[in-house]
């Protein structure tokens, strides 16, 4: 029997696009024998859409087609089934029932644990990091903050609100040019390099941070490695067991890697079709054995102290004049799910899917053996609650 399996992609993001770029890239390569793939698509209202033209790319160039054939619906328990129910017409009928969910989304309202957090709270199985895992790895200031109790190296760093600096920017530009120049501001919360800006002056500083603001309430400001090499590794388990991937070395005809860079390519206007696989890279990275060993034990380090499960992608930046390794961010739901790494290892897509699949439920039988709830009743011939005594029984 086939497992019905509901592919979440889309989303609330400036991610958005890159989502429906990996989830479409993964649905065309999972087993259409083992599973029965769902596609269920978030818009950018937050409306959910279900129906097979999903899992084509080009129907999401026209979006009123696509609300005109696709059904809007809704994902939730009905008495221990996880149903798809139309939400329009006169009977709200059961379109499809899942047994398993795989969100592929990135960014925030996807990949930062609010959707995970829906999952939890209606009960589903589902694949990839869970709730606090996937918290974590979106908001850069949490992550830093957890990786160097881990010992897990970053680069120094400030962090505000952006409310501390619409109320005195002086003091807050003050304590961040400590850093020294060039620094990089980012959005705390945003990935695929969207926000990002390297800065050589006040001036750019002050650009990129009014910029950050607008998709952000927490900003940081890193300092820059100079010297540098970027690279991503990809770790695929739970906290028990974890496999690594080849280091690959990622090119950029800019200071840092941007959202063009990753997503765009050579597109020229049409619909990328490739997501992260289409970036400039060098596989594996040329890397001495020291740094490919630092980067190795820098890269299961930060997987476990985050609590990480399934397929992730962290990226590190490296001063190699000073043979530094630096762990720059965690991507809990990656970039075409970072299968060309994988492929270097002998692991193809159908395999990578299916491991990040059976880790899905496994994390789900796992975290069902373990006790969350109480049979006791506290409220139990409790009177001390104002205004009991008037609730009719």
């Amino acid at each position: 029997m086939k497992i019905r399996l509901g592919v979440l992609f889309g989303g609330m993001s400036v991610e958005h696009e890159v989502s429906i770029i990996t989830a479409i890239q993964a649905m065309n390569k999972m087993d259409q024998v083992k599973y029965e793939i769902i596609p269920i698509y978030i818009a950018k209202d937050g409306k959910w859409y279900t129906g097979n033209m999903l899992k084509d790319i080009e129907i999401y160039s026209d979006m009123d087609l696509l609300k005109r054939y696709a059904k809007e619906v809704v994902l939730y328990n009905l008495d221990g089934r996880f149903v798809l129910q139309n939400k329009k017409g006169l009977f709200k009928r059961t379109i499809k029932e899942i047994d398993l969910a795989f969100p592929i989304m990135h960014g925030t309202k996807g990949e930062d644990g609010a959707l995970q957090g829906y999952l939890e709270t209606i009960k589903i199985p589902y694949c990839e990091s869970n709730t606090y895992a996937s918290c974590v790895g979106q908001d850069k200031i949490f992550m830093k903050q957890i990786f160097k109790d881990n010992k897990v190296n970053v680069v120094k760093y400030k962090w505000f609100f952006d409310t501390d600096y619409l109320n005195d920017s002086e003091a807050v530009l003050k304590e961040v040019e400590k850093l020294g120049y060039p620094m990089i501001v980012k959005p705390a919360t945003l990935g695929s390099s969207v926000g990002i800006k390297v800065c050589h002056d006040i001036l750019e500083l002050q650009d990129a941070i009014t910029d950050a603001i607008k998709y952000d309430t927490k900003i940081l400001v890193e300092e820059f490695v100079h010297n540098l090499k970027e690279v991503n590794i990809s770790v695929l388990g739970n906290y028990e067991h974890q496999e690594l991937s080849v280091i690959e070395e990622v090119g950029s005809g800019h200071e840092l890697l941007t959202y063009e860079d990753k997503y765009i390519g050579g597109s020229k206007g049409k619909i990328p079709s490739k997501g992260m696989a289409s970036a400039k890279r060098l596989i594996p990275a040329d890397l001495p054995n020291d740094l490919v060993n630092q980067v190795r034990e820098q890269a299961l380090l930060a997987y476990r102290a985050l609590n990480s499960s399934g397929v992730v992608r962290i990226d590190f930046l490296i001063d190699m004049k000073e043979n530094k390794v630096y762990a720059n961010e965690i991507n809990s739901i990656p970039g075409s799910l970072s299968f060309y790494l994988w492929e270097k290892t002998d692991k193809d897509y159908p395999e990578l899917l299916d491991d990040i699949i059976n880790l899905g439920i496994v994390d789900y039988k796992r975290k069902e053996s373990k006790t969350s709830t109480f049979e006791t009743n506290i409220l139990k011939g409790f009177s001390g609650l104002k205004g009991a005594k008037g609730i009719k029984k």
